[in-house]
């Protein structure tokens, strides 16, 4: 089942249900993907392309939660992480430290970077590699550690 028909049967399995936050998330993330697909002129997404568009609402999401944070605006707070935490379902597994170190290791040994000039072509390769398993500020992190 791709990431599309899992979205629409929670869907409609929220309708039935009355889970109105469920519902109007979902709502939000069926027609960000429907914008997605006509920008980009296809009649389908890809997987790889439905995660993209989950992380960048994830994002909003937390970008959001701090904005409301600094307002003091708890009401508001409260809602966007429960409609955070309905998006991080969708997400695939979050990859562990350890395992993303070791990729990221394998990745400077098969590109042979030695210095900080080498992190762009590392975290491309890495961001390839993992898709969706770790975010990019944490790859950047990590192989800013280690490339010195």
């Amino acid at each position: 089942m791709s990431f599309e028909e899992m979205i629409e049967k929670d869907f409609k399995s929220s309708l039935k249900e009355r889970n109105q936050t469920k519902v109007s998330t979902l709502r939000m993330l069926k027609a960000e993907i429907q914008n997605v697909r006509f920008e980009q002129g296809k009649t389908a997404l890809t997987d790889d392309d439905i995660i993209k568009v989950i992380r960048r609402q994830i994002k909003q999401h937390q970008d959001s939660i701090e904005q409301f944070e600094k307002g003091r605006r708890e009401d508001l707070v409260q809602k966007e992480k429960e409609e955070l935490a309905i998006l991080t379902g969708y997400m695939p597994r979050q990859l562990s430290h350890e395992e993303l170190t070791a990729i990221i290791n394998e990745t400077i040994s098969e590109l042979g970077a030695s210095g900080k000039k080498d992190m762009g072509k590392v975290i491309k390769s890495v961001m390839e590699k993992v898709k969706g398993k770790a975010e990019g500020k944490k790859i950047s992190q990590i192989v800013s550690g280690i490339l010195k």
